[in-house]
């Protein structure tokens, strides 16, 4: 069972090595003393029998037969409606694999590009938001695995109701075969990390318990992943399958050895940049300016244009701008957005098949439910 401990300074939880009396926190550097036993990591509560009702505009309802299982987590007692504001917190992540045989081209753009845009638009403080991406001078923000993990506990750390928070990561993504019997399709999708050669990929079942699961009520997680094979990265139970028309329903990825996938109350909902069979595209086709990830170009065209209303608006744009054809694509207030804020040079024009996904933890009316950061 992993040991361990939280920072005195920042309170991230660090992995504790095997007799150590002290730890460094590779996020704020402060030096840990360790008295007495570590806490171990909570485990996820077992998952609930759930009665299945007759679908209701498109999608089901689910109702439990017994209690849900109290959360492990204790972060959000029950009482009065949360607060509607809180912290903004976010981590961005963009890795290019420079001077490799994966080597990306538009990655890091897109972390500077989705940065700027939850500053500017959606008022998160800079200071608030951690990025990684191999032009951080700071060693602690180079995407290696381990940073990436440090930075994953640290958004989640302490998140109290009315919390907004966002993971947006942009790299390579892959997929390996499960064994445990709680993926529909027998594979773990996966994260890339920068040394992902040597330490391994980020698998979507550590993803999923350490942004997911620790989710008190009345926080939000929004998740923003554009690599491939991302559609079910964070392990969410829903996956919405949505068709060319925008007709929609939602399709249960709840695993049936009971694995507990949800949050222990709170909302968390993933903007993917394909399916888990499909590739994403790192292209110029789209700006017309530098090497973009088509997936969050499309997301964040879709705000500036005004199609971020709901979550159902905002899906459908971005596939509507994957589809449409080069001669029909740039212009508009993203272009605008990336001009100011990009330089590099275009890429070759490549086909654009991929389509994006939506998932999250419970089922909703995606043409009606606001979208908020």
């Amino acid at each position: 069972m992993l040991m361990l401990v939280n920072c005195s300074n920042c309170r991230t939880p660090l992995q504790l090595p095997p007799g150590a009396t002290s730890i460094r926190c590779a996020i704020c550097q402060a030096i840990t003393q360790i008295s007495g036993q570590p806490r171990l990591a909570p485990q996820a509560p077992a998952q609930s029998y759930l009665q299945n009702t007759p679908s209701v505009n498109g999608y089901h309802n689910y109702y439990p037969l017994q209690p849900p299982p109290p959360s492990p987590y204790f972060h959000a007692p029950p009482g009065p409606p949360p607060p509607v504001h809180g912290t903004k917190k976010a981590v961005i992540i963009g890795i290019a694999y420079k001077n490799t045989k994966s080597e990306l081209k538009g990655c890091i753009n897109d972390a500077k590009c989705m940065k700027h845009l939850l500053v500017s638009k959606f008022m998160f403080p800079e200071s608030s938001i951690i990025m990684l991406t191999e032009e951080e001078t700071d060693p602690t923000r180079i995407p290696t695995k381990h940073n990436i993990r440090m930075a994953m506990f640290w958004l989640v750390q302490g998140c109290q109701p009315g919390d907004s928070l966002v993971f947006h990561y942009s790299g390579h993504g892959g997929q390996q075969r499960n064994y445990t019997g709680d993926e529909l399709d027998g594979y773990d999708e996966t994260l890339c990390p920068l040394d992902f050669e040597i330490q391994g990929s980020i698998v979507d079942n550590e993803v999923n318990a350490t942004l997911v699961r620790p989710l008190p009520r009345g926080v939000k997680l929004h998740a923003i992943i554009d690599s491939c094979h991302s559609g079910t990265v964070l392990d969410l139970p829903y996956l919405c399958r949505m068709d060319r028309n925008g007709r929609y329903t939602w399709e249960d990825h709840r695993p049936g050895n009971g694995t507990w996938k949800g949050t222990s109350g709170g909302d968390a909902i993933s903007f993917s940049g394909c399916d888990d069979d499909q590739t994403s595209a790192d292209t110029a086709l789209l700006s017309k300016v530098a090497s973009t990830g088509v997936m969050t170009f499309a997301f964040i065209q879709a705000i500036e244009r005004g199609q971020g209303a709901t979550y159902g608006s905002i899906l459908t744009a971005m596939r509507s701008t994957i589809r449409r054809t080069d001669s029909e694509l740039g212009g508009g207030s993203t272009t605008s957005l990336l001009s100011m804020i990009l330089t590099g040079a275009s890429a070759p024009s490549i086909g654009l098949t991929q389509e994006p996904q939506l998932s999250a933890n419970e089922q909703f009316d995606v043409y009606a439910k606001s979208f908020s950061l």
